[in-house]
């Protein structure tokens, strides 16, 4: 046998066929060739060449996922090396010995064995050189006193051994990817198999099914809910679950907690604030709770749909680019922001833009315009905390309520590193809205990436999905993509924290009304401004309501800690009500309604309650519109929140004098707040009449919503009882500011200008939104007449020309 020959059993006994084999099983397309190796001596053969063992301290998966260190590599054991290396070498052999044929059987020689000192000086140069040249050898045997073939050979075997150790690695490597691969085809036949109904969570059944076959699925699916609910409370108050139940269905952790650390020199009278507030209102069962929530079960593969499969690794680096663009528009004296004559609002330099960022989400799209505001402010809540905030959809949508109709995880790509949010990187649905419904609801799907920038500073951008990013050839319809924006939030030394907002948007300009167009670009609407005023305030009412000194507060009822947390409960799931039938979110399952006698600027909607105990069973008829009033939004405010002035403008009231029984405070502002009213009644056989009323005001709007409760409920409610069966049907109305200095242009030619200081005003005005949800009938077999329509259209109607005639305006 000739050197080839050697060279061939060489190879194929450590990594030739044997690696290739291996790899062909595991990845067809990748086939590891067999290692070129240089002619080794016959004689070295058996025991220069013999299978690497492992190295010490790791198996053959130790490699998987590790970056080979050639450093490692050389520095093993010197007497493991001995027998692997080529160190066993024939003393004295010379070229012609070991080059010679089959036919002339060597003499036995004897063997040599490296020293200890020579292995080690080999290793060194080995790392500065694996190739030395002809040169170098010479120097190495003349220094270690070994022949030049001797140092040649173990270099060649020292190459060899090393290579034979990455094609190990690699092939490790393949066949975990492979193993993996299996694993989620496994997971995308079993999801193809058993298909799950996202609105009730059980099986999908091929084929058309009734409705009532659909409704009792959802109702199902409610029951099981309640039921958990149920066995979790009993777990929580008897200390043991109930035996007469199944054992309930674990729940997810809640999210309803947001934690906030508080300082001591917090908001006015606060002192000595725990370090720890649970948002939410979750006190007990929850205040703030993320019940509604948009449910969403996640696909095992791609978003949402029919949506194909995409890389992670290119939502990874948009995410990155979007986090850089947004440190970079969020710095003070950035040259991408130019700042208004009296130094108040900031206007996007669009050309600097241009020339500083390349499109991250693709071209704008036709018939879209831009809007980008810039906003700073300080929030009694720490940067962690508002991380979690913002990275849970649950708590976001809470610290949100007016601005965010729904929200939902559609996939995380990765939830952070050690515990925390740093890293974490979320597909995300949102419905975002404006208190109109002139106002079109922004359906967007986008990622939410949050990186911490330094000890104390955090980022959390959102950049939308372009539809080439989601690999699919079908266009949903989109109204609105999200450039990056996000907010960055510094900790403060005393338990505040500094954020910078920004909002960076392109949209349809078509799916608003012109009453509303310049109140939206102007960034008044989805704005950085309206997001900060709204977390300011939220944090502002949770630091009063964990606080131990709360305000004072004067009404004639004596309510309980419990009490005071569920009253807060119904009325925000009053708020919410009241904004989905005036925004028309998917929320809830309103159908648009076309009358002839209805005006274009009313919207008209109904749905059939059959099982939500929130709501009177039976048809639940909705309208809303919008009008501009040439009077202040403060004024109009605190017009509407006035018990003395109620009879003015409600209808309902009938001219009773309203009293003030329970008022619990969500701010400094007096008009902050959640009220229980009492009409006193006309005659003696008369039931009082209670209202549920929210009332709040910032820089962004107000808000005035109210329901009438019977009593009751509302006994068990302030009891501390349960208040999700407590029966609502909101009105209300949402008041934005419409100055025309906050645009820096003109009111349209149609709204008519009032002199400073006539009737009240400042020479602007604002938007009203007035919305009526009514009971029709609450039979089974009821149906919707157009009497009705025409009944709560001219309620609309009336209540506006009653609120001008009170306030002398037209």
């Amino acid at each position: 046998m000739g050197p080839e020959g050697l060279i061939s059993g060489a190879s194929g006994g450590s990594s030739g066929g044997g690696v290739a084999r291996v790899v062909a099983d595991i990845a067809p397309h990748r086939i590891a060739q067999p290692p070129l190796l240089t002619p080794i001596p016959r004689s070295m053969h058996s025991s220069s060449l013999s299978v690497p063992r492992k190295m010490e301290g790791h198996g053959e998966m130790g490699l998987i996922g590790e970056k080979i260190d050639t450093g490692l590599m050389v520095r093993m054991r010197d007497d493991e090396y001995e027998s692997r290396s080529g160190s066993d070498n024939v003393e004295g052999a010379s070229g012609d010995d070991l080059d010679a044929g089959d036919d002339q059987r060597p003499k036995k020689k004897k063997y040599h064995r490296h020293t200890p000192h020579q292995i080690q000086e080999l290793e060194v140069f080995f790392k500065e050189c694996p190739h030395p040249d002809e040169k170098q050898r010479l120097e190495l045997s003349r220094r270690l006193r070994l022949e030049t073939k001797q140092v040649k050979f173990w270099f060649q075997n020292r190459r060899t051994q090393m290579k034979t150790q990455l094609e190990r690695h690699e092939n490790l490597m393949l066949k975990q990817d492979n193993d993996k691969l299996k694993a989620e085809n496994d997971i995308m036949r079993g999801a193809m198999a058993n298909p799950i109904c996202n609105n009730c969570g059980g099986p999908a059944i091929p084929g058309q099914i009734s409705f009532e076959e659909h409704q009792l699925r959802i109702e199902n699916a409610r029951l099981k809910d309640e039921l958990n609910r149920i066995c979790a409370l009993a777990n929580k108050f008897l200390g043991r679950p109930l035996l007469s139940l199944p054992a309930p269905i674990s729940l997810p952790s809640s999210n309803s907690g947001l934690e906030l650390a508080v300082g001591r020199n917090g908001i006015g009278g606060l002192s000595s604030i725990g370090t720890s507030l649970h948002m939410g209102l979750d006190l007990g069962d929850g205040v703030l709770s993320t019940s509604s929530a948009m449910p969403l079960i996640k696909p095992p593969m791609g978003l949402m749909g029919n949506e194909a499969p995409v890389d992670r690794s290119m939502f990874i680096d948009l995410a990155l680019l979007a986090m850089d663009e947004l440190i970079k528009m969020a710095q003070t004296d950035s040259p991408l922001w130019i700042k208004s004559l009296d130094g108040g609002k900031e206007t996007l330099n669009y050309e600097e833009y241009k020339r500083t960022f390349s499109p991250s989400i693709g071209s704008k799209p036709a018939g879209f315009v831009t809007e980008a505001t810039r906003d700073t402010g300080m929030v009694i809540i720490n940067s962690l905390a508002l991380v979690e905030t913002l990275m849970d959809t649950g708590r976001w949508k809470d610290m949100f309520p007016c601005t965010v109709a729904r929200a939902a995880t559609i996939e995380w790509i990765t939830t952070g590193t050690a515990g925390i949010r740093n890293g974490a990187l979320q597909v995300m649905h949102a419905e975002l809205q404006v208190l109109s419904p002139l106002v079109s609801v922004r359906q967007l799907k986008f990622l939410r990436f949050c990186k911490q920038q330094a000890e104390g500073v955090w980022a959390v951008v959102d950049v939308s999905l372009d539809i080439s990013q989601e690999g699919t050839n079908v266009q949903p319809f989109v109204n609105c993509r999200k450039l990056p924006s996000g907010v960055v939030v510094q900790d403060l030394p005393n338990g505040y924290s500094k954020i910078t907002w920004i909002e960076h948007s392109e949209y349809d300009e078509s799916c608003i009304h012109q009453l509303y167009r310049s109140f939206i670009s102007a960034g008044m609407g989805f704005g950085a401004q309206r997001w900060v005023a709204t977390l300011q305030r939220q944090c502002e009412f949770l630091a009063i309501l964990m606080s131990s000194s709360i305000p004072n507060e004067d009404q004639t009822a004596v309510i309980s800690s419990a009490g005071r947390s569920s009253m807060l409960k119904l009325a925000q799931r009053m708020t919410d009500n009241f904004c989905s039938g005036v925004c028309a979110s998917t929320a809830r399952n309103w159908t648009s309604l076309h009358v002839g006698n209805v005006g274009e600027d009313v919207r008209v909607m109904t749905r059939k309650n059959l099982d939500d105990p929130g709501e009177p069973h039976g048809i639940v008829l909705s309208a809303a519109t919008s009008v501009w009033m040439p009077v202040a939004q403060s004024r109009l405010f605190d017009f509407l929140r006035d018990d003395r002035l109620r009879s003015e403008w409600d209808i309902l009231s009938t001219g009773r004098p309203i009293q003030e029984m329970v008022h619990i405070a969500k701010g400094h502002k007096q008009g902050n707040c959640v009220s229980l009213l009492r009409g006193s009644p006309t005659n003696a056989n008369e039931n009082n009449m209670l209202i549920l009323q929210e009332t709040w005001s910032d820089a962004s709007g107000s808000v005035v919503v109210y329901a009438p409760v019977d009593i009751p409920s509302i006994n068990v409610v302030m009891g501390g009882g349960d208040s999700a069966y407590v029966a609502l049907l909101p009105s209300g109305f949402a008041i934005l500011p419409d100055e025309p200095s906050s645009y820096g242009r003109p009111h349209n030619c149609n709204r008519t200008m009032i002199k400073s200081g006539d009737n009240g005003t400042d020479g602007g005005g604002c938007l009203l939104t007035v919305g009526f949800q009514i009971l029709l009938d609450s039979q089974p077999t009821a149906k919707l007449t157009v009497e009705s329509v025409e009944t709560v259209n001219n309620l609309i109607s009336c209540t506006i020309q009653k609120i001008k005639a009170a306030l002398k305006v037209t």
